[in-house]
């Protein structure tokens, strides 16, 4: 049986950074902003996160567990860093990287061809909201850092769940709330004062950076993703804290 849609979803509205915009809108937005950092998205990952996402997505990795044989989704990750690292631990695996802006995906194809990855990776335009891919088709949907910068969160996850075969793992890694008041305040002063800031002097661009910081504080809470995505349809939804909860790994099943 296909689950139900929240209560809710026919709202239009959603946030983009501090703003209230149409979901629509967002849509475009995010691109814009994707578009506009992707020659720079990498190394701006590593200077945001002082390379401790590295972990973060090697922890994603240890517990997707990639095996022999499998059609792993990874929504969101155009420039290849979640499927590089799923093929370097399974080499026979099939990663399919699906990202809406056509410079995310050169990006990654780029990359792929200079770590002389030819061969089990696609690259596909496609929108979390609508996926363009049949119904049980994949053994496992990843989707690292993007899930927040989705106009329609509650529609995301029901396409996980439409696109994955029965006994499939979600696994999402994204930015949470920090657990340890101390760390949070200290978190938030870097968060609003540094980044925005390392965007302007390494990418040029101030603003798409200040848009991520925000999207970080109207993102859901660990508890609050959890019970979205068991009214989504996924089993067994369990989360794990990284950094003290700076960021979060999600898991759930479809069974």
């Amino acid at each position: 049986m296909v689950p139900a849609m929240t209560e809710g979803h026919d709202n239009r509205d959603t946030w983009f950074g501090d703003r209230r915009v149409g979901r629509d809108q967002k849509t475009m937005l995010v691109r814009d902003v994707f578009s506009s950092v992707a020659d720079k998205y990498d190394l701006m990952n590593d200077l945001m996160s002082v390379g401790i996402h590295r972990l973060w997505k090697g922890a994603m990795i240890d517990w997707l567990n990639p095996r022999a044989g499998q059609s792993i989704l990874d929504v969101g990750g155009g420039t290849g860093d979640i499927a590089f690292r799923i093929l370097e631990r399974r080499p026979d695996a099939g990663v399919t990287v699906s990202d809406p802006p056509p410079a995310i995906l050169d990006r990654g194809r780029d990359r792929a061809v200079d770590r002389g990855i030819l061969s089990g990776v696609e690259w596909v335009a496609g929108n979390a909201e609508h996926l363009p891919f049949d119904e049980m088709q994949f053994d496992a949907y990843t989707i690292g850092f993007c899930l927040r910068n989705v106009a329609d969160w509650v529609q995301a996850l029901h396409e996980a769940w439409r696109v994955l075969k029965p006994g499939g793992r979600f696994l999402c890694l994204e930015f949470s709330q920090v657990a340890i008041p101390a760390l949070a305040k200290a978190y938030d002063l870097y968060s609003f004062k540094v980044l925005p800031w390392l965007g302007q002097q390494v990418a040029g661009d101030r603003g798409s950076y200040q848009y991520l910081v925000d999207s970080i504080r109207k993102f859901p809470n660990q508890e609050t993703l959890a019970g979205m995505m068991a009214k989504a349809g996924f089993a067994q939804v369990s989360y794990r804290n990284l950094s003290a909860g700076i960021a979060a790994l999600h898991s759930g099943w479809r069974v």
